[in-house]
């Protein structure tokens, strides 16, 4: 029944981020004909692309978007930390932390994590 409880706040934890982050990043309307996209906004506040404090904002999203999503797809397939971290040879805690953007994943993890725990595909891409 604890661990029932702890989940229940662990994702309640994870929406109010989520919220919390999506609510900064949304457009901000200036008026009714004058809107700022989401990169006009990161401009202004936090310098062009290629910025230190920029770069930095946009590296910090990647990693919380690969937590949120392995969390998402777990969510999805019905399966606890535990049960996924059993599959794929770690530990709950270990899942818990990339999943809370804790701890950065290695990318042969991520692909145990994927294929082997949640039976899925792994697609990457690089964008100049």
């Amino acid at each position: 029944m604890w661990q029932t409880v702890f989940k229940r706040k662990q994702e309640k934890r994870q929406k109010r981020k989520l919220n919390q982050h999506l609510e900064s990043n949304k457009s901000i309307e200036m008026s009714a004909k004058n809107k700022m996209t989401l990169n006009e906004f990161k401009d202004k506040h936090y310098g062009v692309k290629g910025t230190e404090k920029r770069d930095a904002l946009d590296e910090g999203y990647e990693t919380f978007k690969l937590g949120a999503l392995l969390h998402e797809a777990r969510i999805e397939r019905g399966m606890t930390q535990a049960e996924l971290a059993e599959k794929v040879g770690t530990t709950k805690s270990y899942i818990s932390k990339i999943e809370n953007n804790v701890k950065e994943v290695r990318l042969s993890t991520l692909q145990k994590i994927v294929h082997l725990g949640l039976g899925g595909s792994l697609d990457l891409s690089i964008k100049l």
